[in-house]
């Protein structure tokens, strides 16, 4: 009887290469993050479902050849596509950078984005491989703590109270490593990132829905330094407020 050949216990075991079909598939199965795989000049080679969907499009095969700014009218089409050229002129990755996104029919959502760049075998970038990620996902309420909740609460309510990430865990009363473990199970963020999105989302809301100028919309969300408040909300959204308000 022929002896079967074994590998050596010592030998590496190689792994094939894991292609962009079966990244892209994977990520269908994942309706809070959106994949994307684009070339040199910024073009979808690759996309998932949820990619499309969010931009009201009937299937993904629609986006690819085309630049976010193709497929998404304004700032929120044009921001992504000067990440991309960003990433692809510096070779410097994006990564979990917090910004505003803007949902079929134009519902508000905040998401993680990072961006990596794609190297050829010459070292050349050839591309941007990336995900953006919901901050966060659907939960039932009795997983939230009382006291957490309640916090939160008061400060959404009460965004102009200078509040910090020991301040936010005393009123939960929760130890701070574990405040930290709770924002980042619910939404996906360090305390301090879920403190800066909850501010930016209702000085968002604001800048839509009022005629109260950037200085006083700063104040009312906790910014006692316009410019500071300037740079916050520009590293979200790759706009100024004023911009944003249009």
């Amino acid at each position: 009887m022929k002896s079967r050949t074994t590998r050596p216990s010592n030998t590496p075991i190689p792994v094939p290469p894991i292609g962009v079909t079966l990244l892209e598939q994977l990520f269908d199965q994942s309706p809070d993050v959106t994949f994307f795989v684009k070339d040199v000049d910024g073009r979808y080679l690759s996309a998932n479902d949820s990619l499309a969907i969010r931009h009201g499009l009937k299937h993904k095969s629609q986006v690819i050849g085309k630049r976010p700014s193709d497929i998404c009218p304004g700032d929120l089409g044009r921001i992504p596509s000067e990440q991309d050229a960003a990433v692809i002129r510096t070779g410097r990755p994006l990564l979990n950078h917090l910004e505003l996104h803007w949902y079929q029919p134009h519902k508000p959502g905040w998401c993680l984005t990072t961006k990596l760049p794609i190297h050829a075998a010459d070292g050349a970038i050839a591309g941007v491989i990336g995900i953006s990620r919901d901050v966060r996902v659907p939960i039932e309420p009795d997983e939230i703590p009382p006291n957490f909740a309640a916090a939160i609460t008061a400060m959404e309510q009460n965004l102009d109270d200078p509040i910090t990430p020991a301040l936010l865990a005393l009123r939960s009363k929760l130890s701070q490593p574990r405040l930290a473990r709770l924002t980042k199970r619910l939404f996906g963020l360090t305390p301090s990132h879920f403190i800066t999105k909850t501010r930016l989302t209702a000085a968002a809301r604001l800048l839509r829905e009022t005629n109260r100028t950037v200085a006083e919309i700063a104040l009312a969300c906790g910014f006692y330094d316009h410019s500071a408040f300037t740079r916050a909300f520009r590293a979200a959204t790759g706009v100024t407020p004023t911009e944003f308000r249009g």
